[in-house]
């Protein structure tokens, strides 16, 4: 019984806890309720505050910016406004100019009226007098040639011709005049001066070609040279860019290229493979490398020399490098290095005699060919190469012009350019220098003979010293001395207009009368 007691009050006992708690978590709940109710109208005011606000911001900025649109719209329509006011403006100035021009040139055409109509007038009067007089002159020349027995058309070519004979007869005798007087005061010293600088200075010539030989101590060399399949032959010409030409004949290969250079390097390089025996690729291209800056000093230190021994100075290191290429570059059998070495001594003397500026003379002629040493890999003419190359480096304008105008394609503007172009015509032209074949001068003496007997009253023309000098008789009774001076003129502007040639061609121009009798 009492455990039953007590069970019936613990049951008893936790119903009433349970009741007890429950009483409590409900009032907590309501009360947690309550307080989120109150944050839940707190949040909902602030936010229903929060929208107010951001409502007036939002409509204070849109009435800002319908404001500031507004300004900017009435701005835009003021400048438009101010604009089109301009533009009125401007076109009524131009109606108003476009009709003053309307009125003058309406005057202007009521005035050429005005004017046309004087001068047909006046023009029909003078056709009436040109008339008179044409018929007045006819009658008067129908009188004269009655009365003169030849016609007007006889009168008037034998008036022509007498014309003609006399002005050529003057023109002659001035022509003779003026060049004698030249000559007696400008030919003895030329040749002094050219004498003098052609004597002081001498020089050797190396003639080369496009092609160098190399000798072999026998025939088997070649096939060492050649290699395995050809793969040496192969790698000399790949290393060097010359092309290596083994043909038939014995103890001999040949080299080719145009370019100097290069064939001066493939030439040591092979000859020092020979001498050494060990010929293959790895070999060929240690050689050839080596003997291209052997080259290329020997090359630097040539022009050095050259400028050296000229005593001249501030010539950039491009350049005499360039110009030390020359020592590989022939034209007409002549070297280049030497012949402008010699260029520049002849064109130095020449201006100490005429007492202008030896060193720019000494300067200019020692570069005057400088485009030849690169034209084989530039477009152009040698003197337009050069010329280029000068103006790159810092040369002034001076010796620029010198070497573009050493041919004539430019006028020099220096005395010492003139000297330059002297200079060079001597050491080309003198004999000995250029190598020409048989057939070249056959050639040039038919065509020297042609031009000769063009000319009226040429009996006889002899071509000598190999084309440089012209000999002409004339017929005495159809050439005197005056025209015989003509005819010499003349031919020499000829020769010099339709011919090519070194140097100069010398002409003379031979009159001579014969008068025998014999006394019995």
């Amino acid at each position: 019984m009492d455990s039953i007691l007590y069970v019936a009050i613990a049951v008893i006992t936790g119903i009433a806890v349970g009741l007890l708690m429950s009483r409590i978590y409900k009032s907590a709940l309501k009360d947690r309720m309550s307080s989120i109710e109150a944050e839940k109208n707190k949040a909902v005011e602030t936010s229903l505050k929060e929208a107010e606000s951001i409502r007036r911001e939002a409509q204070l900025e849109s009435k800002d910016i319908i404001y500031q649109a507004k300004n900017e719209a009435e701005k835009e329509l003021r400048e438009r406004r101010t604009e089109v006011s301009h533009l009125e403006k401007r076109l009524r100035q131009k109606e108003e100019t476009l009709d003053r021009k309307f009125d003058q040139i309406d005057k202007r055409d009521q005035e050429l009226g005005r004017r046309e109509r004087d001068y047909s007038g006046r023009e029909h009067a003078l056709q009436e007098m040109e008339n008179r007089q044409a018929e007045l002159i006819r009658n008067q020349t129908e009188v004269l040639e009655k009365l003169s027995g030849i016609s007007s058309e006889e009168a008037r070519q034998e008036i022509l011709r007498r014309a003609e004979e006399e002005s050529l007869f003057e023109v002659a005798r001035l022509v003779k005049k003026i060049e004698d007087e030249a000559k007696e005061t400008a030919e003895k010293k030329s040749k002094e001066i050219i004498g003098f600088a052609v004597q002081r200075y001498a020089s050797d010539y190396v003639a080369d070609a496009t092609v160098s030989a190399v000798s072999l101590p026998n025939d088997e060399m070649k096939g060492r040279i050649i290699g395995r399949e050809g793969r040496n032959i192969r790698a000399l010409e790949a290393a060097t860019g010359v092309d290596l030409i083994v043909d038939d004949t014995p103890e001999m290969v040949t080299l080719s290229s145009f370019d100097p250079v290069r064939r001066e390097i493939a030439k040591q390089s092979l000859e020092r493979l020979i001498a050494d025996g060990r010929i293959h690729p790895t070999r060929i291209e240690e050689v050839v490398e080596k003997v291209r800056k052997e080259v290329d000093s020997n090359i630097r230190e040539e022009g050095e020399k050259a400028v050296f021994e000229l005593g001249l100075s501030g010539i950039h290191p491009e350049l005499i490098k360039t110009l030390g290429r020359l020592k590989y570059r022939t034209s007409y059998g002549q070297n280049m290095l030497q012949h402008s070495r010699e260029v520049a001594y002849l064109a130095g003397m020449m201006a100490g005699e005429l007492g202008v500026d030896t060193k720019l003379a000494k300067r200019s002629g020692l570069l005057h060919d400088l485009g030849k040493a690169i034209d084989h890999e530039t477009e152009g003419s040698h003197q337009e190469i050069g010329s280029n190359l000068a103006r790159k480096f810092g040369e002034n304008n001076k010796v620029v012009n010198a070497i573009f105008a050493h041919h004539g394609d430019a006028d020099p503007i220096t005395v010492e350019a003139a000297l330059v172009a002297a200079a060079d015509a001597l050491s080309a032209a003198r004999p000995g220098v250029r190598r020409e074949s048989i057939e070249h001068y056959l050639k040039r003496l038919e065509e020297l003979e042609k031009l000769a007997l063009s000319f009226k009253g040429v009996e006889k023309c002899y071509a000598i010293q190999a084309g440089r000098e012209v000999r002409i008789i004339v017929k005495p009774d159809e050439v005197n001395d005056e025209l015989s001076a003509m005819i010499a003129r003349d031919l020499s502007k000829k020769i010099e207009a339709e011919m090519s040639y070194p140097g100069q061609i010398k002409i003379t121009v031979i009159r001579e009368s014969r008068h025998v009798e014999y006394a019995k």
